[in-house]
């Protein structure tokens, strides 16, 4: 496979952006190799620089959920960005949209919209902190929340410990407030509320998270998250950045049967466009300006051409309930075939899925949170990645994402994976 357009692209890139990319896992760095530049896509395919074919596994980070170039999506954003791309005042597309969510989401009588995810969790923090007049808040370990200077930390040797900075330029005072706990753990949890005893204003969580592969929540885990907010007195704040309209209409609030206080969205929201919103309940989003002291604002916050995006997408979903389906099927047939290829390399490998959400890792050990998800950023993930792509199969740069599947993958695309996978593995271990 040629890719010399790519590294031309790449090397030019990396004289006027740093690190030649606009998002650090684009750069490969975990997996090494050059990034490939993306020329256009559709339905399931994408087309890069150099012209090859990739069937995509990524989907934009989650949003691309009907495949690319989505042809109901890209004539409202063509009809909308004829009236105007930004008026900095309201329009009826920002209700039309929050009141699909709003009709959507038993517990979201209120929602804001923001320009992106992490736009989104930083404004419910914020917000939490307001409503319930406390400082600090628990996050866990491997869960990602945007790149706001309260999510960029992490754990020390306990759970009790106060987290530390883990990027230059997030201040210590920051730091003490965010409190970390392992993920799946409900013992860490009650350590740190034990520890801070009436100044938690909030647990903020992935209830499934795709930042340290695909990882499902183990039975009783956010039921007693719940009961820890309820008898502390803290909200519960669930980041469905990536869960949200994609595991279901309802997203992990509606598999799981477990409701949050808050909840974040983006990815799905805005088709592709950047977006975010946070909502929850009225009495706590009443907070939130004009209407209350808890500030935050957006000069382009409810795009109406991303609005429009996101509102024919949501629409389409809501009204076509077996793409759900669809896509459930279409990533336990991935599940399926790869078992018994991995069993036959005789590489140790766990596979985590649910919905259209799935990730292979190499390790013997079960991922059930971030400590276990290292075992598997190994040179048998690499070897993988780069296996796959020069066959045309375009999976996350990184052992820590979740692959996301399209509606457009079809069982052509499905067989020609799972060969990509045999002639892989067989490679591996030859």
């Amino acid at each position: 496979m040629n890719t010399q357009k790519s590294k031309d692209l790449f090397r030019e890139a990396s004289k006027y952006i740093p690190g030649g990319v606009n998002s650090p896992v684009r750069a490969f760095k975990s997996v090494g190799g050059d990034p490939i530049f993306m020329d256009h896509a559709h339905g399931t395919y994408l087309f890069d620089a150099d012209g090859n074919r990739y069937i995509d596994f990524i989907a934009s980070w989650g949003p691309m959920i009907m495949g690319h170039a989505y042809e109901p999506v890209i004539e409202a954003i063509r009809e909308a960005a004829s009236r105007s791309t930004s008026f900095g005042a309201p329009t009826e597309m920002e209700i039309k949209l929050a009141k699909l969510i709003v009709d959507a989401i038993p517990n979201i009588e209120r929602i804001r919209m923001v320009n992106s995810g992490t736009e989104a969790t930083m404004s419910a923090v914020r917000l939490a902190r307001g409503y319930t007049k406390r400082d600090k808040f628990i996050k866990f370990a491997g869960n990602y929340h945007g790149h706001g200077d309260s999510f960029l930390i992490k754990g020390g040797s306990g759970m009790v410990t106060l987290g530390h900075p883990s990027s230059p330029g997030v201040t210590k005072g920051t730091a003490k407030d965010t409190l970390l706990a392992e993920y799946n753990d409900l013992e860490s949890v009650k350590e740190v509320f034990a520890a801070n005893k009436n100044e938690i204003a909030a647990i903020i969580i992935e209830p499934i998270p795709g930042n340290m592969g695909c990882i499902l929540p183990e039975p009783g885990f956010l039921e007693g998250l719940r009961q820890m907010c309820n008898e502390e007195g803290a909200l519960l704040i669930f980041d469905e950045v990536m869960s949200g309209f994609r595991l279901g209409f309802g997203g992990a609030q509606e598999v799981t049967g477990v409701q949050a206080d808050l909840v974040t969205y983006g990815k799905v929201i805005g088709a592709g466009l950047p977006v975010g919103a946070y909502g929850g309940r009225a009495d706590i989003m009443e907070y939130v300006a004009p209407n209350g002291p808890v500030y935050q604002a957006g000069t382009l916050s409810g795009n109406p051409i991303a609005m429009t995006a996101g509102y024919t997408l949501l629409k389409h979903l809501r009204d076509n309930p077996a793409v759900y389906d669809k896509l459930a099927k279409t990533c336990e047939a991935i599940e399926d075939g790869l078992h018994p290829l991995l069993k036959e390399s005789g590489l140790d490998y766990q596979i985590n899925r649910i919905g259209s959400m799935i990730s292979v890792h190499f390790s013997a050990e079960k991922i059930r949170d971030f400590e276990s998800a290292k075992s598997g950023d190994n040179p048998h993930f690499k070897a993988f990645f780069h296996g796959m792509l020069k066959r045309g199969i375009y999976l996350p740069p990184s052992a820590y994402e979740s692959w996301f599947l399209n509606a457009a993958l079809n069982d052509d695309d499905i067989k020609q994976t799972l060969q990509a996978a045999k002639e892989t593995l067989a490679e591996m271990t030859a």
